[in-house]
């Protein structure tokens, strides 16, 4: 492995390379603090782009990197190989942490031929600026590059964006996926080989970027099916998968078929590459897939007409990203605006925002169209003026769970309903204690009310929480985060209790009235809790409806030694 380092004393941006098979190598860019993926997904483990070089009797490159890379990247390409001897450079999506250095890449290699699905080469003449030469592929399309290495493409739309496509070598087994079934892990591993160390990030990766597609994820599946077995899979961030490819398939396909399963749908219609659309759609999807309602995202710019009335008709909410006004990629989303207008029902509910793009159709009037349809509004139109922060995309989430709840209440009450009553009694008769979770990540904040609490090891001090899927802090307890957990006193616990179980609108400011102070991990301490421990999550299990968190403490203190935890007694054990 030769590696180019751009500051060795902090490790920040370096690059490695590595022959990963037979006349394959990759590029690795390895951005070891990076902390923030897109703003709105916080990342404990930094982060990689990854680019591939295949070697036949021509030359293909699958990928580039960020922008941020651009001086490491193209020394480390040009010490590898002569760009003029670059015969293809395949775009498997144009987002810019893989396709931010196309343009530099084809000044070296005016001769390359771009490959891509037809909405990137489109979406690239935006990006390049300049005359290139193409080849738009789709499902099911080979190219040949010699001595073995034919390049089979694989169509896969929304993985995460709508212009993906997957490149399998058919010399190798090597199935070459961008952002699918990958991670945002930085390490000097290549490979996959500590499973256990990369679930974590691995999860966390799929509910952030893929849940929201997950019909997506198992149609693009269903196309691999056809392909002859896959060796390896090289993925566009994290370590290549090599020893795991039957596990990590898997799972992803035992996830999305769980999340597919859900009785109810919101469509999700965003505009990419336009303003912060993609990215505060993502936001409000990943919300939503909190919830049991599946999510299904929906480009604008590239809709099918009858696929928008199809998805229309199956679902129950609406989200729209409003498209701009005027201009080229306004010619691209009237149609399917209208398409979506005519297919609503009187059944649904939908919700507005605005993306920042300077250009927006105005939102008002469409709101009023939607009013007459007697469509119920999920939330307020969302008008975004400035550039999204993180409390903007937390706002996002929240909304987007609000909406979720909102349409699973009628099933969950048939649910709560359906349990044995003597059953439910006397699971109601484990008792608990009162405890009031806080955390503070940048912008971001959260608190939420507890009572599934236990202590779990002495070796190190440590203790488990369960927290529903579905509860907004869940985003801030990931592997790695902090948090306080703020003990409540028996006789003086109410105040706290009643103002915690407040429902609070998406963004508000749950510590708004509350005496606090903040923790050595920047967490809220409450001032009138019994005790505090400030925590860090160690690791998380997966039960149907909750998570339960594994944390370790590393501070406590507490305030009045002689006072005593509230306890909860529930009558009935199937709801709080």
């Amino acid at each position: 492995m030769v590696a180019a380092v751009a500051n060795p004393q902090q490790k920040r941006l370096t690059i490695a390379v590595e022959a990963i098979a037979e006349e394959v190598t990759t590029i690795r860019s390895l951005d070891w603090d990076r902390d923030r993926f897109d703003i709105e997904f916080g990342l404990q483990n930094g982060t990689t782009y990854n680019s591939f070089i295949i070697r036949g009797d021509k030359t293909a490159l699958v990928d580039t990197s960020h922008a941020k890379f651009r001086e490491l990247y193209l020394k480390t390409l040009t010490g590898e190989i002569d760009p003029k001897t670059i015969d293809y450079l395949v775009i498997s999506h144009t987002e810019p942490d893989h396709s931010g250095l196309v343009r530099d890449v084809l000044e070296l290699a005016p001769q390359a031929t771009v490959v891509g699905a037809k909405v990137a080469i489109a979406f690239l003449e935006d990006l390049v600026h300049r005359p290139f030469e193409r080849l738009i592929v789709k499902n099911g399309d080979t190219l040949e590059l010699g001595n073995g290495h034919t390049l089979e493409f694989v169509s896969a739309p929304n993985l995460h964006w709508p212009d993906t496509i997957f490149t399998y070598d058919h010399k190798t087994g090597i199935l070459f996926t961008c952002d699918a079934f990958g991670m945002h892990f930085c390490s000097d591993a290549t490979y996959d080989e500590d499973l256990e160390v990369l679930s974590p990030d691995f999860r966390f990766y799929y509910e952030c970027l893929m849940a929201p597609n997950a019909r997506s994820v198992l149609a693009a599946m269903k196309r691999m099916d056809a392909l002859p077995p896959v060796n390896m899979i090289a993925t566009g961030h994290g370590p290549l998968l090599r020893y795991n490819v039957a596990e990590l398939t898997g799972r992803y396909q035992r996830w999305s078929q769980e999340k597919t399963k859900a009785e109810d749908l919101v469509a999700v219609f965003y505009v990419s590459d336009y303003g912060y659309s993609d990215r505060l759609s993502q936001a409000l999807a990943r919300g939503i897939t909190k919830t049991s309602v599946a999510v299904e995202m929906m480009d604008m710019r590239s809709a099918d007409p009858q696929e928008v009335t199809e998805l229309v008709n199956r679902a129950k909410g609406l989200v729209i990203g409003l498209p701009p006004a005027s201009g080229p990629i306004a010619n691209e989303t009237q149609a399917t605006l209208g398409t979506i207008l005519a297919a609503v029902n009187g059944k649904q509910t939908v919700g507005l925002f605005e993306s920042y793009g300077g250009n927006d159709e105005p939102i008002d009037p469409l709101a009023n169209k939607f009013q007459d349809l007697e469509l119920a509004a999920a939330f307020a139109p969302l008008r975004v003026k400035d550039t999204p922060s993180e409390a903007l995309y937390q706002r996002c989430e929240e909304m987007g769970t609000d909406l979720g709840q909102a349409l699973a209440q009628a099933g969950k009450m048939k649910k709560l309903k359906s349990l044995d009553a003597d059953l439910e009694k006397a699971l109601g008769r484990i008792s608990s204690g009162l405890y009031i979770i806080t955390a503070q990540k940048g912008e971001r904040s959260g608190a939420m009310l507890a009572s599934w609490v236990s202590q779990a090891s002495f070796q190190p001090l440590g203790f488990t929480v369960a927290v529903a899927k579905d509860r907004a802090i869940e985003s801030l307890m990931q592997v790695g985060d902090t948090f306080v957990l703020n003990v409540l006193e028996e006789g003086k616990h109410l105040p706290l209790m009643k103002h915690f179980l407040k429902r609070f609108a998406p963004g508000a400011d749950r510590f708004a009235g509350v005496r606090t102070r903040p923790a050595t991990n920047g967490s809220p301490i409450l001032a009138d809790a019994l005790a505090y421990l400030e925590c860090d999550v160690t690791s998380r299990m997966e039960v149907s409806d909750h998570w339960i968190v594994y944390c370790t403490v590393q501070d406590g203190k507490v305030s009045h030694p002689d006072g005593l935890t509230a306890v909860h007694h529930r009558k009935v054990g199937n709801y709080y």
